[in-house]
């Protein structure tokens, strides 16, 4: 985890500034499965993304991240209590949570110590629920263009825990029964600006640049240009979401 918290702590306005919101359906969701919906926990939380959704259906959001850097990097929190501790090792009293949220972040930390902290966490009728998205999906061409940087340019510079997410979660044992949450995905309209400043948040992408001195989105810019049209042309961009949920206490 030490690794993650290096990587986005370097511009953690730039990453809230880029990173596409959550549906407001998933948190509808993640309300309507609690009888009553007092307190969320959202597990390294970064720059407050799912807390501040959270904090419309719930009593209580707690929001932790091994980051102090990412918890203070914006300045709308609404009344989510925050703190810093590493996800194992989490400051409060067992059963307070009805749910608990990891999103874009398990595979840093999907370890046994983690679940049993989970468990520990929340109440018996308490909801995991973590989820990821890999990459995104415009059309064929500039998604194979996004592809090509992703797999061939970046192959070699992304941190270990990534294989995870393509993976969609699937390679992640948890010690609880899951099932299929609905099918929820990010939509956003954006123009091309906006796709590359999104593209430059990969971690990879900043790994690439401290070896070669380079920026290997700006490499391929014109050839988004060309695919994309005019660059302030807005497009309809989606990201499948993809879940691990269960009831650890039953």
């Amino acid at each position: 985890m030490g690794d993650s918290v290096q990587l986005f702590s370097i511009r953690p306005d730039d990453y809230a500034r880029f990173r596409p919101a959550y549906p407001n359906s998933l948190f509808n969701w993640l309300a309507e499965q609690c009888s009553t919906p007092r307190c969320a926990i959202d597990v390294a939380s970064g720059t407050g993304q799912a807390a501040r959704a959270l904090a419309s259906h719930f009593d209580r959001v707690v929001a932790c991240d091994a980051s102090i850097e990412q918890l203070t990097g914006t300045a709308d929190w609404r009344s989510t209590e925050r703190f810093a501790a590493q996800a194992e090792r989490l400051p409060l009293r067992d059963g307070v949570a009805d749910v608990m949220v990891v999103a874009q972040a398990l595979h840093w930390f999907a370890t046994p110590a983690f679940f049993a902290e989970a468990k520990r966490v929340l109440s018996t009728d308490g909801l995991f629920c973590a989820w990821c998205y890999s990459l995104l999906h415009i059309e064929p061409s500039l998604d194979a263009l996004i592809g090509r940087l992703h797999s061939d340019t970046l192959s070699g510079y992304w941190p270990q825990g990534r294989a995870s997410v393509d993976a969609g979660y699937r390679d992640i044992q948890v010690p609880f029964e899951t099932f299929q949450p609905p099918a929820f995905a990010i939509e956003i309209h954006w123009s091309l600006p906006q796709l590359l400043g999104y593209l430059r948040t990969w971690s990879a992408v900043r790994r690439w640049q401290q070896t070669h001195d380079q920026d290997p989105v700006t490499e391929l810019e014109s050839e988004f240009k060309r695919l994309w049209g005019n660059p302030e042309r807005v497009r309809r961009v989606r990201w499948p979401l993809h879940f691990l949920a269960g009831y650890p206490g039953r």
